[in-house]
């Protein structure tokens, strides 16, 4: 890539994940050159299934991704909560036909090498967007009316200038300093493991077109089938004192199998037919007091990381890339108040939905005999209900949508 760029300056956006390819597509819609630095030197998405509830599917759907979406993603019919005791059905929440009757759009559940190859596809193909890999942001420098960001490769040092940067570049953000901000994200005692299942190796009960969550004491499960049914994704999160940065690292299945020895027969069958197990540490951190200076603003998990008891860390950082699209388009030759306008607009929402993240782990994670009056609450509860209870999440809307 070359440190100098005819004409007006792109956006520059560091990280080729799922938000930063969203706001790139986004941006480059409404006519803005974009620039995306990505430290890898090719896209591989670790993990494997990600849910889009309506909230996110509508962005992309929005962008021309839907029929995209409708070859790669599966639409389960349900969420059914269980016991991890004893496999009792707690509660059941509609999905499928009724998300797309109340909000207007699907709750999908897709692999996410399927939903970055389908971001990627349409990013490449756009004229509008250039990507970098190998690049890796080592410093950022305001100048006047640009941004001057020092990046590492493969070939050495190089200088890229934009008209505004932003951080897209997770967790462990190398762009959060550009904006003053050095907070470290703390371990909270919880370790995700990760693994897919063939579906002719699980249980015949849990291949069913549906979401499973499964609670128990200081352990949750969740599972859904991805890739037409061929597979089926898995989730455990369990308290661990070990802690590692990173996406994942290998897992002991004998730990695993110890630790939920007194589960129900049938998980217990889902989690022997796993062949490996990836662990990812759980950090977390309050949502930065700032998310833009200048021409830096920071995105997903560089500004607001989501534990994975609500299912929404990707869906706000694509919420998060509609909305500063929103803002940019507001008041394009006016970038430091456009990036405030759009932190302050998705601040309290993401302290909204942090919050309630970190309410229904403490909630999955009860024991005896905080659950019975959890147990009694779910049980009373109907479908209608439980929808009802989450149309602030899910009915959300960029503004004129």
């Amino acid at each position: 890539m070359t440190s100098e760029t005819s004409g007006a300056r792109p956006i520059l956006i560091a990280g080729a994940g799922i938000g930063g390819l969203t706001a790139a597509i986004t941006l480059a819609r409404a006519g803005r050159q974009v620039a995306i630095l990505e430290r890898r030197t090719r896209v591989e998405e670790a993990g494997a299934g990600i849910q889009l509830s309506p909230n996110a599917s509508r962005v992309l759907v929005g962008l021309g991704l839907g029929a995209a979406l409708s070859r790669a993603a599966g639409e389960p019919e349900r969420l059914v909560v269980r016991s991890g005791r004893n496999g009792r059905v707690l509660s059941e929440m509609p999905l499928g036909d009724a998300m797309r009757r109340r909000h207007g759009a699907p709750y999908l559940l897709v692999h996410r090498a399927d939903l970055q190859m389908a971001l990627l596809d349409v990013a490449r193909s756009d004229p509008n967007i250039r990507l970098a890999f190998g690049r890796t942001v080592s410093s950022v420098d305001t100048e006047g009316d640009e941004v001057s960001v020092a990046v590492e490769a493969a070939g050495g040092p190089e200088t890229v200038r934009g008209s505004l940067l932003i951080g897209a570049d997770g967790l462990w953000s190398r762009v959060a300093p550009a904006i003053g901000d050095h907070t470290e994200a703390e371990f909270i005692g919880h370790v995700a493991w990760r693994a897919t299942v063939p579906a002719e190796a699980a249980p015949a009960a849990l291949r069913a077109q549906e979401t499973g969550l499964w609670l128990g004491r200081d352990a949750h499960v969740v599972h859904y089938p991805l890739r037409g049914g061929r597979v089926v994704n898995i989730v455990a999160v369990m308290r661990d004192r070990d802690a590692a940065r990173g996406w994942s690292r290998p897992g002991d299945p004998a730990v695993f199998a110890a630790r939920f020895r007194g589960w129900a027969p049938e998980l217990r069958d889902l989690l022997a037919a796993a062949p490996e197990w990836q662990v990812w540490s759980l950090f977390d951190r309050a949502p930065r007091q700032t998310w833009a200076a200048g021409r830096v603003a920071l995105l997903g998990d560089a500004a607001h990381p989501v534990l994975p008891f609500l299912a929404q860390g990707g869906a706000l950082a694509i919420e998060d890339a509609a909305v500063l699209a929103r803002e940019l388009a507001r008041a394009p030759q006016d970038v430091p108040a456009a990036l405030a306008a759009y932190q302050a607009d998705r601040r309290p929402r993401a302290r909204q939905v942090q919050a309630a993240a970190r309410q229904n782990g403490r909630a999955y994670h009860m024991g005896f005999p905080l659950t019975v009056g959890r147990d009694l609450v779910l049980r009373g509860l109907s479908g209608q209900g439980m929808l009802k209870r989450y149309d602030w999440l899910y009915g959300w809307k960029p503004e004129g949508a």
